[in-house]
């Protein structure tokens, strides 16, 4: 039997899930996002950060992916505003070059973090395309994805845990 969808009601109208009566607890989830770059473009970034005319590239997007987890209600419609207890974000090359984001959020309350720490995910990425297309348009935001969360009904880890 297939799970029912969780913003759909019995009329099959879009709906707010109602978590009045969830238990409050700590939850916490973290996002990831890769972002590719042409090889002449990523090799700017082997010393870290990159200033552009616009700023600085990954500090700016760590404030841009904060900002965003923190509206992620205004965004997508059926979240929940919530005032988070925190939300870090982290940027660094991996092996390939490829910039990695993490967005870790963290609140006490009814309902889970995951999209929150999503959009500061994807919000990071877009700022870092945003910042670096004078350099090249071949830049691919490739994969965000939901790395793990906890506190909610079930918890989940993307290595099965």
């Amino acid at each position: 039997m297939a799970e029912k969808l969780s913003h759909v009601d019995e009329k099959n109208q879009p709906t707010m899930v109602d978590v009045s009566g969830k238990k409050i607890t700590d939850r916490e989830a973290h996002a990831r996002t890769i972002v590719e770059f042409p090889a002449d473009v990523a090799s700017r970034f082997s010393a870290g950060d990159i200033e552009t005319a616009k700023g600085p590239v990954f500090a700016t997007a760590i404030i841009a992916g904060v900002m965003a987890a923190k509206r992620t209600h205004e965004l997508i419609p059926f979240c929940h505003p919530l005032g988070l207890n925190n939300c870090k974000v982290t940027i660094e090359l991996d092996e390939l070059q490829r910039v990695v984001i993490n967005c870790v959020c963290k609140v006490h309350h009814r309902t889970g973090v995951e999209m929150e720490a999503l959009t500061g995910a994807s919000v990071a990425a877009l700022t870092i395309y945003d910042m670096c297309k004078a350099l090249s348009h071949d830049i691919v935001i490739r994969e965000t994805r939901l790395i793990a969360k906890t506190g909610g009904k079930q918890d989940f880890s993307h290595d099965g845990t």
